[in-house]
């Protein structure tokens, strides 16, 4: 806990306060000149600079201080204190200074009350703990005399005395021992096992058991190899004769009054402990400190054996800060020692600390508070002013703030600043209107530029395949005519042989397919003009399903439709998306065995096109066949590209370029050994009025 007084740290919070008040509203101001900065001396013009360090906004000073009370201009810089600013300061000061006196004065009172309570009461369990103490060794005192005094012990007789000791022993429980030593200072009887009779004699020879003549108490020690600390407790026998005949000693087990000793309520950090004149432990609640550590290094030892101020916080042993009371234990050289750490006791101080700081910072926000609602009543307005001054031209004037309705200079001045506004305002949304608009138009001719690029690009592409088609077409259809007219021309005269007519029809389908594969790739080179209009979709695909079932019905499989009722209108070339439709069939047909399963669905979805969503038709065309390998499905829309022997590779390039070319997209999902399935993208027709609803195709 710190140790630093609690009006120091009041006055260290007032401080802050000061200077946080004084950066925020005493902030520094640059020297403006006033209005009388020219006067004549003697006719000439002099020049007399003054400077008014008042407040300003935007150069502008909010009070004309006149030059005989400026500062000189050679003076540095200074804060000014403003009127809001002393106002608010004061208020602080007044309401501050008495919850501080008060503040301090309850937590020094609070600590005085607690530093005596905690000292009266480990005081009270010094002197408890002692009592006990003192009042168990007398009776043990006791003890010894009174068996001492017995016919039996003044006998001498082992015989005898040997089962009253063990009586003794075993009714009192405290007792580990007891010893009677003769005259001459030999063992007389020991209440133990016979068997160890040797052993304990020279064990207690060891423990000096001497001859007495008056009562006796030893130190404290711990035999080796025993588990419990002991003391002795010796008293005269004297014999008939009054002379002295023997000493009976009692080896008292501590245990028991230990437990008591250290069974105290002092919050969970009060302990109770015994220590003997030179500071060694004779109880503690740790065992292992037991007659091995000693507190003579530390100011407890000196807070036994050197007067000092009650209440006074040392450091104990551990080296924590404790409050503690220790007391002599009459007739021994034993101290009882009780101590507490200071943070505990003073727990209920801080809890009252803390509050008294917290209701001093409240008490400071609250008044901080109040003066500043008091003070922005005409500061605020022209911080308002200022902070829209700033950013006139992006913001609309708030005309929600009171200073419009005020009927001062300031309320005059808002209005000014509205009218201002407005016009600025109108100007900016003129100006960002027209810059819009320009925009627009740029990005317009931006997408038309894009787009007359990318129709240039296809155009020299497709330009580039026609020219080579035209080549191939000229090279190939010649000798392919004159075959296919030379075909046609033998045609009568090898009628009647079955093999020549064999092989005259397999010449025959062998040319048209070459023609079949020369039209195709010249379709796929050549643009075509194309037709847009709108089409019904849900006609189209039950026409397309209705030509695809006589091949499917040869393939022997299953053909399966789910064509939704509700499809929006398609703007488009109905011979090439039905073309497209049907090569996507075929191909699905080509690709499954026999009993397999061809789908055909379509239905109104919303999908991505050029990065943005559009809404239309989604058609897909399913099979049930082996599937697409993952590392062929990049190259299945790349002209030339197939993995039929009897393939040429431009089906799916086709398809692609007619979907797209109606704004569509296509793709592709397939699972090895499930099928595959293309789906076709097609966005919905822009107007679709009534007109165009009857009119679709």
């Amino acid at each position: 806990m710190s140790t630093q007084r609690p009006y120091c740290v009041f006055l260290n919070i007032i401080k802050y306060v000061n200077q946080v008040l004084t950066c925020y509203f005493f902030p520094f101001r640059e020297p403006t000149p006033c209005k009388h900065s020219v006067q004549k001396q003697h006719g000439t013009p002099q020049k007399n600079i003054s400077i008014c360090l008042t407040p300003t906004i935007k150069g502008s000073p909010l009070i004309d201080i006149p030059p005989s009370i400026n500062r000189p201009t050679h003076k540095k810089k200074r804060f000014h204190f403003s009127l809001q600013a002393q106002v608010m300061l004061i208020f602080l000061m007044l309401a501050l200074v008495p919850l501080i006196v008060i503040g301090w004065f309850s937590i020094t009172t609070t600590e005085k009350l607690i530093v005596q309570t905690v000292t009266r009461q480990l005081e009270n369990v010094a002197a408890d703990k002692a009592a006990i103490l003192e009042r168990w060794i007398d009776e043990r005192k006791a003890d010894m005399m009174t068996v001492a005094g017995t016919s039996i012990v003044r006998s001498m007789d082992p015989n005898v005395m040997m089962p009253y000791l063990d009586l003794i022993r075993d009714k009192y429980e405290v007792y580990q021992n007891l010893t009677v030593i003769g005259a001459d200072g030999a063992v007389v009887c020991i209440s133990r096992d016979p068997l160890h009779v040797g052993e304990r004699i020279e064990h207690e020879t060891r423990n000096e058991k001497i001859l007495r003549d008056a009562l006796f108490i030893s130190d404290i020690s711990c035999p080796p190899g025993e588990m419990e600390s002991t003391f002795l407790v010796a008293a005269p026998v004297l014999g008939s004769d009054g002379r002295l005949s023997g000493t009976v000693y009692g080896t008292v087990g501590t245990r028991k009054i230990i437990n008591v000793i250290l069974n105290v309520f002092l919050g969970e950090t009060g302990e109770c402990y015994l220590v003997d004149g030179n500071g060694r432990f004779l109880v503690h609640k740790e065992p292992a400190r037991i007659l091995r550590d000693n507190i003579s290094q530390s100011e407890s030892f000196r807070n036994i054996f050197e007067k000092r101020d009650r209440g006074t916080p040392y450091l104990d042993y551990r080296g924590i800060e404790v409050m503690g009371a220790s007391l002599k234990v009459a007739g021994t050289d034993w101290h009882i020692v009780v101590e507490q750490d200071r943070k505990e006791a003073f727990a209920s101080a801080d809890i009252l600390q803390r509050v008294i700081y917290f209701t001093v910072m409240l008490c400071l926000a609250s008044a901080f508070m109040i003066t500043w609602i008091f003070s922005s009543h005409i500061i605020t307005p022209i911080r308002f002013l200022s902070k829209h001054t700033a950013n006139i031209g992006d913001l609309p004037f708030d005309r929600r703030d009171g200073g419009v309705r005020r009927k001062d200079e300031i309320g005059i001045l808002y209005r000014a600043f509205d009218e201002m506004s407005q016009k600025i305002q109108a100007r900016q949304n003129h100006l960002r209107e027209t810059v819009g608009q320009k925009e627009a138009a740029l990005r317009q001719t931006g997408l038309m530029l894009h787009k007359t690029k990318r129709m240039a690009e296809r155009s020299e592409k497709f330009a580039a395949m026609g020219r080579m088609g035209a080549a191939v077409a000229h090279e190939i259809r010649t000798p392919l005519t004159s075959l296919k007219l030379f075909l046609e021309s033998v045609q009568d005269q090898i009628r009647g042989s079955e093999d020549d007519e064999e092989d005259y029809g397999i010449a025959m389908r062998q040319i048209l397919r070459i023609e079949a594969t020369i039209n195709r790739f010249l379709d796929f080179a050549r643009p075509r003009e194309l037709i847009f209009l709108p089409l019904d979709m849900k006609r189209l695909m039950m026409d397309v399903a209705l030509m695809i079932r006589p091949m499917v019905n040869r393939h022997q499989c299953a053909l399966e439709t789910r064509i939704a009722d509700d499809l929006p209108l398609v703007r488009g070339d109905r011979m090439l998306l039905t073309e497209a439709l049907i090569n996507l069939l075929v191909n699905a047909l080509e690709v499954m065995p026999e009993e397999g399963t061809l789908g055909i669905a379509a239905e109104q979805v919303r999908f991505e096109e050029e990065g943005r969503a559009a809404k239309g038709v989604r058609i897909d065309i399913s099979d049930t066949g082996a599937g697409i390998p993952k590392d062929q499905m990049d190259k299945i829309f790349e002209p030339f590209y197939t993995t039929k022997a009897s393939g040429t590779g431009l089906g799916l390039p086709l398809v692609v370029n007619t979907v797209r070319d109606h704004g569509g997209v296509v793709r592709a999902t397939s699972e090895p050994g499930q099928g595959t399935t293309f789906s076709v993208f097609l966005p919905e027709a822009e107007d679709e009025g009534e007109n165009g609803k009857n009119s679709a195709h």
